[in-house]
């Protein structure tokens, strides 16, 4: 009985192409040093969503996944999604602090109406 395991990286890919609707866009890669494993994904930017999952939950059962495969393996495996290109994520964060300064006062909205 030949005993074939799936590798790590093997298992991502599968994992991933199952939940995104654009499967030929995943790319996996793997490098290994002195830390552990990096499997690196990426993915159309349409699937962002669905990779991470609400509130991160998709990525982190992946992480968790992926760590319990390099445990049998003695080794360390991490996981990294890139940020698609044109990703506007770090732009939305830096918004609200800019509102702060361009409030309206109660009279200029009532004003305004």
């Amino acid at each position: 009985m030949t005993d074939k395991r799936a590798t790590d990286q093997e298992f991502l890919e599968f994992a991933v192409k199952a939940l995104v609707d654009n499967p030929d866009d995943v790319k996996v890669e793997r490098k290994i040093d002195e830390m552990g494993v990096l499997i690196t994904l990426d993915v159309n930017p349409q699937d962002m969503g669905m990779v991470i999952g609400r509130e991160g939950q998709t990525a982190k059962a992946l992480r968790t996944i992926l760590r319990v495969i390099g445990a049998r393996n003695n080794a360390r495996v991490n996981l990294k999604i890139n940020e698609p290109e044109g990703s506007t994520r770090g732009e939305r964060s830096a918004k609200p602090a800019e509102s702060n300064n361009d409030k309206k006062s109660i009279d200029d909205v009532i004003g305004s109406i």
